[in-house]
C-alpha cells in the first residue's frame, strides 16, 4: 500500500456493509471515502445529523430507526466505525484547572462521548455478521488514557472519553461471548486538522490530514485479529494503557 492509496480491506469477506456514523465530519468523511475505495464492502452507508440517514446521539430513536433501516439492506454489517465526538462548542472548551468543572459541560461531554457511542453499541453490535471478521470501532483519544495522563486539565473531555474506553471493553466482552470472530476497538487517531482541533493545534505538533488519519486507522482495523478484542490502539496499531 502506499501513502495515497487505501487499505485493501482484504482480512474482511466481501459482499457485507460497513457504516460510518459521524460522517458527516472530516475524519468520518475520509474513513467512508475510503472505505467505498477499497471495493470491499457492498455499500457503505454514512450516518450523520444532516444526512439521508439521519441519527443524532442525544435521541436514541434515531439510533434505532438508523439500525432498522440497517438490518433491512439484505447483507451483514461487516465494519461500523463511529467517529462521532465532542470535544468543545460555542458554550464549552476544555478546563484547565478544577474552578472550570460546570455539571453542565461534563453533562453534554457524557452525552456525546459516552452515552451516545454506548447507544450506537447497543443497536449496532447485535447486528454484527454472525460469521467471519466483524469490527465495531469507535473514536477515543489518548487523552483519555489514566495511565498516560502527565498534563492533567481537560476534566470533562479525559473523563468522558475514559468512559467510553470502559464501556468499548466491557461490550466486547459480552460480544465475544456470540460472535467468536467480532472484534471491538478503541481507536486513538492523533491530532487531525478539523474544525475540532483547530483552536487547540500548537506549533511542533503531528498534525495529520484527515485522508492520513483514515488510512492509518483503516489498516490498524484491516491486520486486527480477534486477539485485539476490546483494546485501546493507536493509529499506528500500539496498545495504549488504560
Amino acid at each position: 500500500m502506499t501513502a495515497s492509496s487505501p487499505p485493501s480491506l482484504a482480512s474482511f469477506p466481501d459482499d457485507g456493509i460497513a457504516v460510518i456514523a459521524g460522517a458527516g465530519g472530516a475524519i468520518g468523511g475520509a474513513l467512508a471515502a475510503l472505505a467505498e475505495e477499497s471495493g470491499r464492502f457492498r455499500e457503505v452507508v454514512r450516518l450523520s445529523r444532516g444526512g439521508a440517514l439521519h441519527i443524532d446521539l442525544l435521541d436514541e430513536t434515531s439510533i434505532e430507526t438508523a439500525a432498522s433501516a440497517i438490518t433491512g439492506r439484505g447483507a451483514g454489517l461487516r465494519l461500523f466505525l463511529d467517529a462521532t465526538g465532542f470535544l468543545h462548542n460555542e458554550a464549552f472548551t476544555p478546563e484547565k484547572s478544577l474552578r472550570q468543572i460546570t455539571p453542565a459541560h461534563m453533562a453534554h461531554a457524557f452525552a456525546i462521548n459516552a452515552a451516545g457511542p454506548a447507544l450506537l453499541m447497543k443497536h449496532f453490535l447485535p447486528l454484527l455478521a454472525p460469521q467471519g471478521k466483524s469490527v465495531f470501532a469507535t473514536l477515543s483519544a489518548k487523552v483519555g488514557s489514566i495511565g498516560d495522563n502527565r498534563l492533567g486539565g481537560w476534566y470533562s473531555y479525559r473523563a468522558s472519553k475514559a468512559a467510553l474506553n470502559q464501556l468499548l471493553h466491557t461490550a466486547a466482552i459480552e460480544t465475544a461471548r456470540r460472535r467468536r470472530d467480532a472484534i471491538c476497538l478503541a481507536l486513538h487517531p492523533g491530532t487531525v486538522e478539523s474544525p475540532l482541533s483547530a483552536p487547540f493545534e500548537k506549533s511542533g505538533l503531528d498534525i495529520r490530514s484527515p485522508q492520513a488519519a483514515a488510512r492509518d486507522l483503516l489498516s490498524v482495523i484491516d491486520g486486527a485479529g480477534p486477539e485485539r478484542n476490546g483494546l485501546l490502539l493507536d493509529y499506528k496499531g500500539e496498545v495504549l494503557p488504560w
